[in-house]
C-alpha cells in the first residue's frame, strides 16, 4: 500500500459543510513552514526525527502542545480559516500508529510542510543545493493531495466540485529553493537562475488544480527576507545596503521583489487562459513591509529586526543557538516582536499580515471583493490571551 494509503486508512467519510459566511466549504493549502499545521512533525514521528521547532517554546499559546507550527502560535491560515467561520486546517499526515482518531478533511486539508521547495530536492541536489529537512517538495504534496481524494470526496464529479468549492492556498512556496544556499553562503547570481524555475513550477501546480476543478486560488509571494535576522546575521556586513527606512539589507529585498514580479507576470498569462477562475496575488512582501516601516502603529514595541527566541547576538539569531534548544532563551512578550525565531513570524505578526491581506489591500484582486472576512475569536484549544 502506498504511503497516502497507509495514512488515510482511518479517515471518516467527508460530510460536506458550509462557512457560516458561504465563501468557501474548506480550505487546501500546500507550502512550507509559512502554512504548516503539523505535516512534518508528524512525518518526523513516523521516520524517528526531530527538530528543535517541535519543542518549547514553540506553539505556547496553544494550550495542549506544541503543534508543529514554526512559531508560538497560529499562523496566517489560521486566522484565515477563523475569518472564514471554519476550523484551523489539519494536517494531511498522520501517524495512525500513534494517532488512534478518525479524520474529517471536509473543511480542509494541509499538505504544506516546513522545509519543502517548489523544486524536487533531487533536482536542486544536482545543483548542489541540499535540503536537510524533507523532501517533500510541491509535486510530492500534490501527489499526496491527488492521491488522497478518493477517501477525501469519492468520485470524480463529487470532487470536482468539492475541489471548486474549496479555498487553495498556494503556500507560500519557493522561498526555501533561496533560503538553503543563501543560508549556506551562495552568490546571488549563483541563485537567481532558479528564479523562473521557481515560478515555472508553481504555476504548473496551478494549472493542475485548474485542470481538477478548482476556481479560487490564493497564490502569495515571498516575503522581504531581507528584514529576517537569519539573514541580516549570516549576510551582514560593512559593505551590504541597508534600506534607511527598515534596517533591512537592500539586495535580498530586490531578490524577494524580482521573483515576486515574474510570478505576477505569469499569474496575468493564466488569467487570460483560465478567465472564469479567480487567481488571487497575496502580496505578502508589502503586507508585511508595512510593519518593519511602521512597527508601533503595530504594537511591536521591542523588536522588528531581533528574534524573540534565540541564541544572542545583534539580532537574537544564531544557528548553533537555534530556538528550542537549550542553549536559546525566549522573551517575555512575544506579541512586542515581528520574528518568533529569526526565520518565521510571531503569532502578532501574522495577524498583522493576515489582515493587511485578507482584510486589507495587499491582494490582487482584493480577497473581500470575493469574500468578506470576519474576525471572530476561536476558542477550542487556545489560550485566553489570543
Amino acid at each position: 500500500m502506498s504511503f497516502a494509503g497507509l495514512i488515510l486508512q482511518s479517515l471518516l467519510v467527508v460530510v460536506y459543510a458550509t462557512a457560516e459566511n458561504g465563501c468557501y466549504k474548506s480550505i487546501i493549502s500546500f507550502g512550507d513552514s509559512l502554512a504548516d499545521t503539523g505535516n512534518l512533525k508528524q512525518l518526523s514521528s513516523i521516520h524517528n526525527l526531530d527538530f528543535p521547532f517541535f519543542q518549547p517554546p514553540y506553539g505556547e499559546n496553544f494550550l495542549d502542545q506544541s503543534t508543529g507550527r514554526c512559531s508560538d502560535g497560529r499562523l496566517i491560515i489560521d486566522f484565515l480559516a477563523e475569518g472564514l467561520g471554519l476550523p484551523l486546517v489539519p494536517p494531511f499526515v498522520h501517524n495512525k500508529e500513534i494517532d488512534n482518531i478518525n479524520l474529517d478533511f471536509g473543511q480542509g486539508v494541509n499538505y504544506a510542510v516546513a522545509g519543502a521547495t517548489a523544486l524536487n530536492s533531487s533536482f536542486l541536489e544536482a545543483r548542489g543545493i541540499v535540503n536537510t529537512i524533507t523532501n517533500s517538495s510541491l509535486e510530492v504534496q500534490l501527489h499526496w493531495f491527488k492521491e488522497s481524494l478518493p477517501y477525501v470526496c469519492g468520485n470524480i464529479s463529487d470532487c470536482r466540485k468539492f475541489i471548486g468549492g474549496s479555498l487553495i492556498l498556494m503556500g507560500e512556496i519557493g522561498g526555501n529553493d533561496y533560503n538553503f544556499p543563501i543560508l549556506a553562503g551562495s552568490q546571488m547570481d549563483e541563485i537567481k537562475p532558479l528564479v523562473p524555475l521557481v515560478i515555472d513550477r508553481v504555476v504548473s501546480a496551478v494549472n493542475e488544480l485548474i485542470e481538477m476543478g478548482a476556481q479560487t486560488l490564493v497564490v502569495p509571494g515571498n516575503f522581504p527576507v531581507g528584514c529576517l535576522p537569519s539573514y541580516l546575521t549570516v549576510c551582514g556586513s560593512e559593505k551590504e545596503e541597508y534600506d534607511p527606512t527598515t534596517g533591512c539589507l537592500s539586495r535580498l529585498n530586490e531578490f524577494a521583489a524580482y521573483h515576486n514580479e515574474l510570478l505576477q507576470i505569469k499569474l496575468n498569462q493564466i488569467r487570460e487562459v483560465h478567465p472564469n477562475v479567480d487567481i488571487i496575488y497575496a502580496d505578502y512582501y508589502n503586507a508585511a513591509l508595512q510593519i518593519y516601516r511602521f512597527p508601533d502603529k503595530f504594537g511591536f514595541t521591542n523588536g522588528v529586526l531581533k528574534a524573540c527566541c534565540g541564541g544572542g547576538g545583534t539580532f537574537n539569531y544564531n544557528s548553533s543557538a537555534e530556538c528550542g534548544l537549550a542553549s536559546a532563551s525566549v522573551c517575555d512578550q512575544p506579541d512586542t516582536y515581528v520574528s518568533w525565531d529569526g526565520i518565521h513570524f510571531t503569532e502578532a505578526a501574522y495577524r498583522v499580515i493576515h489582515d493587511n491581506l485578507f482584510q486589507g489591500p495587499f491582494t490582487n484582486p482584493q480577497f473581500n471583493s470575493f469574500c468578506p472576512t470576519s474576525t471572530t475569536q476561536l476558542g477550542v484549544g487556545l489560550s485566553s490571551s489570543l
